[in-house]
Formats: structure tokens, sequence, C-alpha cells
């Protein structure tokens, strides 16, 4: 490989570092984020609360249909 070559190819491998470099700010600011908003210590954490969210979504729901249909009853007469 030649000069050029060589040169070229630090390059790459610069720009590569700078993007990984990127990278890892952005995962420790999202990280960061998931901790000060949601108390999440690891991407773990944030998926058994989305687990919990999602069981209690549904919940909810089943809560609000039943009593719609209480509602509906009761005024349908």
């Amino acid at each position: 490989m030649d000069e050029t070559g060589l040169l070229k190819l630090k390059k790459q491998i610069d720009e590569a570092n700078a993007s990984v470099s990127e990278l890892k700010g952005q995962l420790s600011a999202l990280l960061k984020q998931l901790k000060d908003d949601w108390k999440c210590n690891s991407v773990e954490d944030a998926e058994r609360l989305i687990v919990k969210m999602d069981k209690e979504i549904v919940s909810l729901k089943n809560k609000i249909e039943k009593g719609m249909e209480e509602l509906e009853e009761k005024y349908e007469t």
C-alpha cells in the first residue's frame, strides 16, 4: 500500500473513531435521561417498566370499558 492509500485509510479510521465517540456520547445522554426521567438504571430496568406499564394500561382500559357498560345500562332505561 502506498502513502496515499495509507493516508486514506488513516482518514477513514479517524472518521470511524469520531463516529464511535459521538455514539457513545449519545448513549450516555440517553441513559442519563432514562435514569432522570424514569428512575431506570439500565435498559433492562426500562424494559421491565414498560411491561409493568403495559399491564397497568390494560387494567385501566378494562375498568373504563366496564364503567362505560355500567353507565350505558343505567341510563338506557
